[in-house]
């Protein structure tokens, strides 16, 4: 579904991602791993237009996709929950929902009814302004308003990052049935190792910018992974 090959970023005259190869298949969580600072948000933004890439090939579902803008790549089929879920505080639960409109087409202009039963506490907190939420249910409202934009890529960005393990519980649920409907790919940025090796098909660890080790979940010993994502 979403291919780069010798992808690079750079910030200011500072290169921040070196020659990245992905691949990452419909139906299978790709997850990418490494510790702070090694590039992991700064890949997630290049493959959602966020930042502009400086150089490398970008294939989405067969096409090959020019340096365009986020608004773009999220019409072509990009959906990006970042971190921190940059969700509008002063709108309410229902209009930030709404904002994902912008990606459809006005005839599909409505909130599936699968999104409140996948986040049930969002169709009880329509009313409520966003900002008003704690940072789990943020965490939902974001993942619910990417989904209502019918990604074909979802890019999720430490989606476990400061949340009660309940909530934690519930978001995996969520990301392994989006998974197994087989529409979609899933890119998950994660630190929480456990987490991540548990749900994930298979990985991609970076260090300083550059893939360190990858391979599919059944081909990679747990030992070596854990050791290659600690500080």
């Amino acid at each position: 579904m979403l291919s780069t090959e010798n992808l690079t970023l750079h910030y200011g005259g500072s290169q921040i991602l070196h020659g990245i190869d992905l691949t990452a298949q419909a139906g299978e969580i790709t997850c990418v791993m490494g510790t702070n600072g090694v590039g992991k948000t700064s890949l997630l933004k290049a493959l959602s237009g966020t930042h502009p890439r400086s150089g490398g090939t970008y294939t989405l579902d067969g096409e090959t996709i020019a340096r365009a803008p986020a608004h773009a790549l999220a019409q072509k089929g990009i959906g990006y929950v970042p971190q921190g879920r940059d969700i509008f505080p002063f709108l309410t639960v229902q209009e930030n929902l709404e904002t994902a409109y912008a990606c459809l087409p006005k005839s599909e202009h409505r909130i599936p009814e699968e999104i409140f039963e996948l986040f049930p506490i969002l169709k009880d907190f329509l009313p409520r302004r966003g900002g008003d939420l704690s940072g789990g249910q943020q965490q939902q409202l974001a993942i619910a308003r990417a989904m209502i934009t019918k990604p074909k890529v979802l890019l999720l960005d430490e989606p476990t990052e400061g949340i009660q393990p309940n909530i934690i519980q519930q978001i995996g649920r969520v990301i392994a049935y989006l998974r197994d409907r087989g529409d979609m790919a899933i890119i998950l940025v994660e630190q929480y190792f456990s987490f991540a090796y548990e749900i994930a098909d298979c990985f991609y660890v970076l260090e300083r910018g550059a893939v360190k080790m990858e391979g599919r979940k059944g081909a990679l010993d747990k030992s070596a992974l854990l050791a290659a994502v600690s500080v």
